[in-house]
């Protein structure tokens, strides 16, 4: 499902416009985003936790050359679902 799709199913769902569905889903995108690069965590209980784990540094080879690299450490984001949603899935 894309984002348009999802805005769409949004908007029926919550008896939405779509332009007001598109805003609502953008803010939410952004409070996380936001929340995320503050250091903190988002959990929708239910749902799952958006969460930024951080990459330790690492070797690595350049595919073209088979040079060895150092990548560097790095934070990235991550998403752990919660029970409901995996069992809603199985």
């Amino acid at each position: 499902m894309k984002k348009t799709e999802f805005v769409d199913a949004l908007a029926d769902k919550a008896n939405l416009s779509k332009a007001e569905a598109a805003r609502a889903l953008d803010a939410v995108l952004d409070i996380i985003a936001e929340t995320l690069k503050a250091g903190d965590q988002v959990v929708l209980t239910g749902f799952g936790t958006f969460l930024v784990r951080t990459r330790e540094a690492r070797s690595g080879r350049n595919p073209r050359t088979g040079e060895v690299i150092t990548i560097e450490a790095a934070k990235v984001p991550a998403f752990k679902a919660g029970k409901a949603l995996k069992d809603a899935v199985n």
